[in-house]
């Protein structure tokens, strides 16, 4: 299977973003890839509260959804919308952070809220705090494909390697991982992580990411590092897109994954113990 990483710059005009989107798909199934991976927040990149109110949807009507299914079908391809960002009419406002994957009829294959939220302070001028604009999700999601089941998730959830564990065990061979990643913990912990998951699960890592300084009406500026990424089952790194927006292509065979949990299968040798 040839997949494709599409990396952008996202601002906080969805119809904007999603011409964008709808050319590197054409570019990439071009170039032979027939699974394509979009990154984050693929539809809406904003630090305001008060632009993404007026611009974010629920998703019977995101634009960004329908146009990407539609997209989808036309090209036959299966499709990673890494994530939207939606309405979800909950009492407290707050939006979902969902991951799609659209299979080639363009259908719904399976969805995924991202679990984990980034509420950090990587330094007094860099501070996030997700959980207040967005609610996180409590399920871990497995989907199958005709290349191999694919484990679901998004950014942040990087950092919990018992989520990885656990879709490996249940038979993932590809995990995905969509990113906006923080310049600053991006440049420290991106490749580590990814490389990490990979090695632990035998799975392929595809990592598609925003990049760079993303277009905005108002609100704080927002950047990101970039360098999507797609990483082998034994652990090197296959595609790193740099810094640039564009899209990077990547064979995926399974055989590297049967092989990478033949030499090492620690899948196979997980106990349970007491404490601490």
């Amino acid at each position: 299977m040839r997949a494709a990483l599409l990396q952008l710059s996202s601002g906080d005009d969805p119809a904007a973003n999603l011409e964008t989107v709808i050319g590197y798909m054409d570019e990439a199934h071009a170039a032979g890839a027939r699974f394509i991976l979009t990154p984050e927040v693929t539809n809406c990149v904003s630090a305001s509260r008060e632009r993404q109110n007026a611009v974010l949807q629920q998703e019977a009507d995101d634009i960004t959804l329908q146009g990407l299914r539609r997209k989808a079908a036309d090209l036959g391809v299966w499709l990673l919308i890494g994530s939207l960002a939606l309405k979800t009419g909950d009492p407290d406002g707050r939006f979902a952070n969902r991951s799609f994957l659209i299979g080639p009829d363009g259908a719904v294959r399976a969805w995924y809220d991202k679990i984990h939220m980034f509420d950090v302070e990587v330094t007094p001028e860099e501070t996030y705090r997700e959980s207040a604009g967005f609610r996180p999700g409590s399920r871990a999601v497995l989907a199958e494909t005709d290349f191999g089941a694919i484990g679901m998730s998004v950014c942040y959830d990087v950092r919990f390697p018992a989520l990885y564990q656990a879709l490996a065990q249940a038979g993932a061979s590809i995990l995905t991982v969509p990113a906006a990643f923080s310049p600053v913990t991006g440049a420290a912990h991106w490749h580590s992580l990814l490389r990490a998951r990979a090695i632990e699960t035998g799975c392929y890592v595809l990592a598609p990411a925003q990049t760079g300084e993303h277009p905005k009406t108002t609100g704080k500026q927002r950047r990101t590092y970039g360098h999507s990424l797609a990483v082998s089952p034994w652990g090197e790194v296959l595609v790193d897109g740099g810094t640039e927006p564009g899209f990077h292509i990547v064979d995926l065979d399974a055989r590297l994954v049967s092989d990478a949990r033949r030499k090492v299968p620690s899948l196979t040798h997980v106990r349970h113990f007491d404490g601490p």
